[in-house]
């Protein structure tokens, strides 16, 4: 390309002052944070004093200390399917943000073109052109490229809090799986041992009532009581079989047989100094609720594309380059300069409201964006209560159980003594068995819930995500 090229210079510097101006102004409505529509504190909250690690910065390698649990938790976050949705909807949005961010810069294309065709004398002309272009570039000058682009980074942003409470999620349903797995085995274990008492019962009992020193009632007694124990055998099996099924579909795989051992349901060692903090926390640290404000951010952006519709569009395009009859001197030196410049100004008239109902629409989108923001906050407010409340009242209905189930063990001791001594009934055993099962079956299923139940503390002020 020859020097002749650039003798047009004030025309290409103006060319690109007028390509470089943009986002001059700005439509979109100035965003203010909604104001949390919930009592400002919580009710018997621990406060996170100075030096207290938030919980939502606690990683969930510290807060479980079972190196089985810790290794299916890796499992998981490794082959999970539904995280990894949430990972390739990240970068769908980034993808789609970055095309966004492009819309701001003009496109410039290089090419060569050639045309022949009859002159007025009859003769056949040719015409070689080479050079750069742009085509239809739009002034930014309302707001609306930068707008659409604003609104496309929230949503980014929006992806990746979600990829966060997907995790966050998925921790904590493969920490409950796993602990409803040790509680099947203990509950498995009880059953088991029923099962064998009761066996032991009905035999004596049996034996007794074909010597005439029991009634039909007291063997009929003894046949149910046995028959519920099988049936709690084969709930608790099925019920663990569910289990180790739903665990694998968490961790993507089938339960790999090579884990470390793991401990069992009470020794857990959960950490159970859980700062609950202020409602200010929770939304700074929650990712579901960071989420639902950055699609707020994204309908506010939107508001701003649709105002700027009413405003005049300006598009240019141009080109420079060289152009000639021949292409053997397009590039040697025989060609000569070749620009254009055209630009474009749209200017809304009558479009039957199509830009209004366009408004219209964001802003309605911006109010329901407002709604699930404040509903994400109370959800958010209402899991933390519940939380606490259970931390607060499980300790002491597990401290009422176990102290039944020691009433209940006394009892059958000293039940089992006064039968052996005929000072009381196969009736009155077979009783003291029934309630003993129940009770130990009650205080695994309490123990569950207060493991778990700090599980769901942990997860709802916003840990796990890291």
């Amino acid at each position: 390309m020859n020097k002749s090229m650039y003798s047009n210079t004030p025309r290409l510097v103006l060319l690109a002052v007028a390509l470089l101006l943009g986002g001059c102004m700005s439509l979109a409505p100035e965003y203010r944070r909604p104001p949390a529509p919930v009592a400002s504190s919580f009710d018997n909250k621990p406060s996170a004093g100075a030096g207290v690690r938030p919980t939502a910065d606690l990683g969930w390698q510290q807060f479980f200390q079972d190196a089985r649990l810790k290794a299916l938790v890796g499992l998981a976050l490794q082959n999970n399917r539904d995280l990894r949705i949430a990972v390739l909807n990240i970068e769908q949005a980034r993808a789609q943000f970055g095309v966004r961010r492009s819309d701001q810069w003009p496109t410039v294309n290089a090419g060569i073109n050639g045309s022949r065709g009859p002159a007025a004398s009859g003769e056949i002309t040719s015409l070689y052109t080479a050079g750069l272009s742009v085509t239809a570039y739009e002034l930014d000058l309302f707001g609306r490229v930068a707008s659409l682009k604003d609104s496309a980074q929230a949503q980014l942003l929006g992806t990746e809090e979600a990829r966060k409470t997907v995790q966050m999620a998925l921790v904590a349903s493969v920490a409950n799986t796993y602990l409803n797995l040790l509680a099947d085995d203990e509950l498995l274990r009880i059953a088991q041992s029923a099962l064998t008492t009761r066996q032991d019962s009905l035999k004596l009992t049996k034996l007794k009532f074909d010597n005439e020193a029991a009634s039909r009632l007291d063997l009929s007694q003894a046949e149910s009581l046995l028959e519920a124990a099988n049936v709690a055998l084969a709930q608790t099996t099925r019920q663990r079989a569910q289990d180790e099924s739903s665990l694998a579909l968490l961790l993507g795989q089938a339960v790999p047989t090579s884990l470390p051992a793991g401990l069992p349901l009470t020794a857990q060692g959960l950490v159970t100094d859980l700062p609950a903090g202020v409602p200010s926390d929770v939304l700074v640290r929650r990712p579901d609720i960071r989420a639902a404000e950055q699609q707020l951010l994204a309908n506010n952006a939107n508001i701003g594309a649709a105002r700027a519709a009413f405003f005049p569009r300006i598009t240019l395009t141009g080109s420079v380059g060289v152009a000639s009859s021949d292409l053997d001197k397009l590039f040697n030196g025989g060609g000569a300069t070749a620009w254009t410049f055209v630009p474009q100004l749209l200017l809304p008239i009558f479009d039957a409201g199509r830009n209004s109902a366009n408004l219209d629409s964001a802003k309605v989108q911006r109010d329901i964006a407002v709604t699930q923001y404040e509903k994400a906050i109370q959800t958010g407010f209402k899991e933390v209560a519940d939380a606490l409340a259970g931390r607060t009242t499980l300790t002491e209905q597990l401290r009422a159980q176990t102290a039944q189930l020691t009433a209940e063990q006394t009892r059958m001791q000293l039940v089992d003594l006064r039968f052996k001594h005929g000072a009381s009934s196969s009736f009155d055993v077979l009783d003291a068995q029934r309630s003993l099962f129940v009770a130990q079956q009650a205080v695994v299923q309490v123990q569950l819930q207060q493991v778990q139940n700090l599980v769901s503390l942990y997860k709802v002020l916003g840990g796990g995500w890291q």
